[in-house]
């Protein structure tokens, strides 16, 4: 990629470091009316000259959870970009370059390194709680507190706790680590809970299909008693009809939807009933279960 080092890069200062101020503005002066090929090899020079600068940058930020290998590349990177985008006019290379590449590498710790998905500027107050938390427990001798934190960085304390619990998301443990000590149990065996109403799908799906084959009115009538919680006198009043006459579509209903239930095929719906049947006035304890399946199923219309 890179072609062999220009005469006119400046040499290494006294000191050992690059002068990339002076490198950069003879890249300026160098390309200056040369065809793009030659702008190239002109580019290549400065970056490969101010590599080991690039690979300062990135040490700063090793022992963070990333290899220093990866770190280079992105620094370098930043590098790259820095040369494309300079202006002599500007300013300071040395300085545009600096926080070209500091930002590249901030920016690859902040999409590349969280376990789990964090807005942008709660991972930015992440650093800084991080950053008061270390002076403040520097100052204090102890852990600093929510409000401590929250008065030093000027921010409620609702956006410090948020922080941190945010700031578990950067590295999240395993659901098959083990719990430790004796026990045999993974973090995994510990989320969730038992579904008490996992038994009784099967009796919920059958009463919502038995459903939509009473009539409209039954229908309703199930949905606003059950899921609506309404009495049967505010039913009543809502069809118009008395309100023995809605208990009597009730247990007519229920008796049918228990019938269902307990058959190999669903009983057709009868419009009439048995007097025995419409004087019921508590239903068995079958139909107490169709009750209660009905509650959890029927929809709302």
């Amino acid at each position: 990629m890179f072609g062999k080092t220009s005469t006119t890069t400046p040499p290494p200062t006294d000191r050992g470091l690059e002068d990339l101020d002076a490198a950069a503005l003879a890249y300026a002066a160098r390309i200056e009316g040369l065809p793009p090929e030659r702008r190239q090899e002109a580019r290549d020079d400065l970056v490969r000259f101010a590599l080991p600068f690039a690979g300062r940058l990135a040490r700063r930020y090793r022992g963070r959870g990333e290899p220093l290998e990866d770190l280079e590349q992105v620094a370098r990177l930043g590098l790259v970009n820095a040369v494309d985008r300079y202006d002599p006019e500007r300013g300071s290379f040395t300085a545009y370059a600096a926080i070209t590449i500091v930002g590249e590498i901030k920016r690859h710790f902040r999409d590349r390194t969280w376990g789990v998905h964090v807005p942008r500027r709660l991972r930015d107050l992440i650093l800084e709680v991080g950053q008061a938390t270390a002076a403040l427990t520097s100052e204090l001798s102890r852990a600093p507190t929510v409000a401590e934190l929250s008065k030093r960085l000027e921010t409620p304390e609702e956006e410090i706790l948020a922080a941190l619990e945010s700031a578990a998301g950067y590295s999240p443990a395993s659901l098959n680590a083990p719990v430790g000590g004796e026990s045999s149990a993974e973090f995994g065996d510990l989320v969730g809970e038992s579904d008490i109403a996992l038994e009784s799908v099967d009796d919920r799906v059958t009463v919502s299909g038995l459903l939509h084959r009473l009539p409209w009115r039954e229908r309703r009538i199930l949905a606003m008693r059950f899921y609506g919680n309404q009495t049967q006198a505010e039913i009543a009043a809502r069809f118009g009809i008395s309100q023995m006459h809605v208990s009597r579509l009730l247990s007519r209903a229920l008796t049918w939807l228990r019938q269902a239930m307990l058959a190999d095929a669903p009983p057709p719906w009868q419009n009439g009933a048995a007097e025995s049947e419409s004087k019921a006035k508590e239903p068995g304890p079958a139909s107490a279960r169709t009750r209660k399946m009905t509650e959890a199923a029927v929809p709302e219309r």
